[in-house]
């Protein structure tokens, strides 16, 4: 592994994560790791350069962790995940001496922030507010159905909570009516509250330098948290002009100079896009990983690359290939939730290991049988990961296996 020489400049990855890990160590770059603390011993046997940290305690500390990785000579810090988003933004303020940056690290982690500005800034967003108590939430269900004219005996339209500073679908509800508020518990507010956003859902994964967009994947959806496929079918690509508009417009309006940024919009038949929210991190889904399986190339790398306001525009030119036509095929995965509270074995159907597009699954029995509850998607019980020549039979299968079940 590479080890931190005081005499170079370091890159901090924040977070843990192996295949980023990875990644930066064959760039032949130098570098640390800051973590929670329960992954000291592992990067200490395989001579990973390590700061334990418990991202949890924000705003106490701060000072040690910057004087910690200044010693280091650290350069940049680069976010992982969710919860480091605010501590990288309030890091790289620091390694740049421009206070700008942690404030708009703020806008990535707060989806009231996040849509005010995105609002301000004419990009195209559904209705919004913040919920600070569940009579808020009926008075938002109401005004909405209000608004679209609905009269006694009409269904009403839904509307979605998330809590504010929650990662991706962690803690979001469809509310339809009364009986699905007094299901919320307290703990989670406040919340963003929002109407909901008619087309199809799709996400973006846009690799910026200096401001500008260097590489734009879209990832289609086939059903949100479960399944996605790279890159998006030709019917979705075709809006790609469009789409790459509204993603500089984005990374224009909040001001995001370096990094990668993981927006989420809805598109209608005619081309009408909405935003939906966007995060300053490595998205789920395992898109990075169906990216390097469609284009080659390893999206940790690219992070890394774009994250550096050093690295050249040759060496991104030379890094990145072409959108779309390079792909080699479509690269697909399905994340598998049981349907059942105790899980006695696992069924991998022969139908699907001979099927050409199956590649692999890391499907697997748990030590304790009962299945744990549910959080957002974040706690599925493995991957199925598809690849093939056609986006309209990867989309069938992604479809067809969603309704298996794999465990008993």
């Amino acid at each position: 592994m590479a080890e931190s020489n005081e005499q170079q400049q370091i890159t901090a990855l924040l977070g843990w994560s192996l295949p980023a890990v990875e990644a930066i160590d064959k760039l032949n770059r130098p570098f640390v790791v800051v973590g929670p603390p329960d992954f000291q011993s592992f990067a200490e046997e395989n001579d990973i350069s390590f700061i334990a940290w418990d991202f949890d305690r924000l705003n106490e500390g701060s000072d040690e962790l910057y004087e910690r990785l200044e010693k280091l000579n650290t350069k940049v810090a680069v976010p992982i995940y969710e919860e480091t988003v605010e501590w990288a933004g309030a890091l790289n303020a620091r390694f740049f001496d421009d206070p700008r940056i942690f404030n708009r690290s703020l806008l990535l982690r707060d989806k009231g922030l996040m849509k005010r500005k995105a609002q301000m800034s004419g990009i195209k967003v559904g209705v919004f507010e913040e919920a600070y108590s569940k009579d808020d939430i009926h008075r938002f269900l109401k005004r909405v159905n209000d608004a679209l004219i609905k009269i006694d005996g009409d269904l009403n339209d839904p509307i979605h909570i998330k809590p504010l500073n929650k990662a991706g679908t962690v803690g979001h509800m469809m509310i339809r009516d009364a009986s699905d508020i007094d299901k919320i518990g307290d703990q989670e507010f406040p919340y963003l509250m929002e109407s909901h956003l008619d087309g199809q859902e799709f996400s973006c994964e846009a690799f910026i330098h200096n401001g500008q967009v260097k590489f734009l994947n879209i990832t289609e959806y086939v059903r949100l948290g479960h399944s996605n496929f790279v890159p998006a079918s030709p019917a979705l690509e075709e809006w790609r002009p469009q789409i790459l508009e509204q993603v500089q417009k984005l990374v224009d309006s909040f001001e995001i100079q370096y990094g990668v940024i993981h927006p989420e919009y809805f598109i209608s038949h005619d081309g009408t896009l909405n935003f939906g929210e966007v995060a300053a991190r490595v998205p789920g889904g395992h898109i990075f990983d169906l990216i390097e399986r469609a284009y080659g190339f390893n999206a940790f790398q690219a992070q890394i690359l774009c994250s550096d306001p050093d690295t050249s525009s040759e060496e991104l030119d030379n890094f990145f290939p072409e959108e779309v036509v390079s792909a080699k095929g479509y690269a697909g995965s399905l994340m598998v939730y049981p349907r059942v509270r105790l899980i006695e074995k696992l069924d991998v159907p022969e139908e699907l290991k001979k099927n050409p597009y199956f590649e692999k699954h890391n499907l697997f029995i748990p030590i304790t049988s009962k299945v744990a509850e549910r959080v957002g998607f974040g706690n599925h019980y493995g991957t199925l990961f598809f690849f093939g020549k056609d986006s309209d039979h990867m989309k069938e299968l992604l479809k067809h296996y969603e309704d298996y079940d794999f465990y008993h």
